[in-house]
């Protein structure tokens, strides 16, 4: 499991104009069960996605398609995690 921290480095602006595009890149990822969740940062300085993917690499590769990325929006930090305690029903993500 992954946690995608991006930070904004252009204006709330420049983001807006991004977002419905971004939004569209989430969905995909979403429908194909690869991301768990995702949302604004507060204050909103960039966003969180979590991801359940097996490889690193492949994550990569999906960011590289994020509009925000391919647009310079955004940095991206990847921090891989492996839940050892969770909210009973949650075992469906992991």
């Amino acid at each position: 499991m992954y946690i995608i921290n991006l930070e904004y480095k252009k204006e709330i602006s420049e983001v807006e104009k991004k977002l419905e595009e971004h939004i569209k890149f989430l969905d995909e990822y979403y429908n194909k069960g690869i991301f768990i969740c995702s949302g604004k940062k507060v204050p909103r300085t960039g966003g969180i996605i979590i991801a359940k993917i097996n490889c690193k690499e492949d994550l990569e590769i999906i960011i590289k398609k994020d509009p925000f990325y391919i647009n310079g929006i955004a940095d991206y930090k990847i921090i891989e995690f492996v839940p050892s305690k969770y909210k009973e029903g949650f075992e469906k993500f992991l």
